[in-house]
């Protein structure tokens, strides 16, 4: 006895070709692309033997239903191949978070806001975390407001704000994302314990010197015997 015959009872998602079409009628494009005209099914599928193709529904729920005459083969491949691509295209954008505290270093808040400006440019959204605890807790809104204000000024990287700044359980908060603009080189900070090149090198050429009229005194200092040298 042969095994009963499963139906298909979800949404049918399955590209009709040929005799699978059901429309009694379609507007037909041709293999290149060409407007053929509004047919009936019977004589589509006529036009697709008579050029050794195949008809394939690409537009169901159009009125009247697309079919386009081509080769089923090369049809699947080339819907694979756009589906890959737009997926490789696909961008899934997270919320970040960063957390800052009253009292961190400013080295520290350097390598935060670059790590925030590298995941604005990556188009995720921010969200900047001012973490209070003990007395910082009850200290006044304005100054904790303003404290989580100046270290998001210094983020190198044009944003807008998502969420306003507000109150949260740990502390303040606010969510930020990007305007579209990317980073500029040049409005990367620096880190403050660092000198720039130029005044570092002359310091350590100043001190050198510094250090050879210091010996140089402590030698004549040596040689001096009742004010003349030897």
């Amino acid at each position: 006895m042969p095994a009963p015959q499963r139906r298909y009872s979800g949404k049918d998602t399955r590209t009709r070709i040929n005799q699978a079409i059901r429309a009694s009628e379609l507007r037909v494009i041709g293999p290149d692309g060409e407007n053929i005209g509004t047919l009936s099914l019977a004589d589509a599928l006529k036009e697709a033997e008579k050029m050794k193709l195949d008809l394939i529904e690409i537009s169901p729920k159009a009125k009247p239903p697309v079919a386009k005459i081509t080769d089923f083969g090369q049809f699947r491949y080339d819907t694979k191949r756009k589906a890959s691509v737009a997926k490789s295209k696909a961008h899934v954008t997270e919320t970040k978070s960063v957390q800052v505290k009253i009292g961190t270093g400013d080295h520290d808040q350097q390598l935060k806001a670059r790590r925030i400006a590298e995941w604005l440019e990556e188009g995720h959204r921010v969200k900047v975390d001012l973490f209070l605890w003990g007395r910082y807790k009850y200290m006044e809104a304005s100054f904790l407001k303003e404290r989580l204000d100046r270290f998001m000024k210094i983020i190198p990287a044009e944003y807008k704000i998502a969420d306003p700044m507000k109150k949260s359980p740990k502390g303040w908060t606010a969510t930020i994302e990007r305007t579209g603009a990317k980073i500029k080189k040049s409005d990367k900070p620096k880190i403050l314990d660092e000198e720039e090149p130029e005044k570092k090198k002359k310091k350590e050429k100043n001190e050198t010197k510094d250090d050879s009229k210091s010996k140089k005194k402590s030698l004549d200092d040596l040689l001096d015997i009742e004010g003349g040298l030897i």
